[in-house]
């Protein structure tokens, strides 16, 4: 949170989510992303990619930054094949005032819980606090039954090698850069 205003905005990374977010109120922080390791950003915090890489299936994971006040619209996931988890790391007073709904039903982070959701679903999470809701966002393979679960790993590898995915880790590249060169020039 020191560097929070030198983070990445999500749309800076992931183009896409323009539509979802156009300020610089939803930040990221990526260690993984299909098949893509941030290597600096890894090693800036060694217990969390320890932590990440024992996770079975884990396909995305990144620290997710909600500034107060901020509404993500609804919205739903691409693709079936992953399921999506939030650890809360970080929620403010009062917890009811910052949320997600998916599918109609509302949760609410709790610090040190757990969420996990299929975000296939329509969804939407807001934060209309004064304070800053951080969470380790990740996405896992989704467990399914043979021959389903080996089409499954096929469509996830594929998705790597998209030009969505070489986009995002050349955007998460450029940032590495600029912010160990901010870094250095401040000492």
């Amino acid at each position: 949170m020191t560097y929070r205003d030198d983070l990445p905005n999500f749309q800076d990374i992931q183009s896409d989510q323009a539509t979802l977010t156009d300020d610089d109120r939803w930040k990221t922080y990526f260690f993984y992303g299909y098949g893509f390791k941030s290597d600096r950003n890894c090693a800036r915090c060694p217990a969390t990619t320890a932590a990440l890489e024992r996770i079975p299936g884990m396909t995305t994971a990144f620290f997710s930054i909600l500034s107060p006040h901020k509404h993500i619209d609804e919205h739903r996931g691409p693709y079936k094949g992953v399921l999506r988890y939030h650890l809360a790391l970080q929620v403010p007073e009062p917890a009811s005032a910052c949320g997600i709904k998916v599918g109609g039903e509302v949760a609410h982070w709790s610090e040190g819980k757990s969420l996990v959701f299929d975000d296939t679903y329509q969804h939407e999470a807001w934060n209309d606090t004064d304070g800053f809701r951080t969470i380790l966002f990740v996405d896992v393979i989704r467990p399914l039954p043979w021959p389903v679960a080996a089409l499954n790993w096929l469509v996830i590898k594929g998705i790597a090698l998209s030009p969505y995915i070489r986009d995002s880790k050349d955007n998460e590249l450029d940032w590495e850069r600029r912010f160990e060169e901010r870094r250095t020039a401040r000492g």
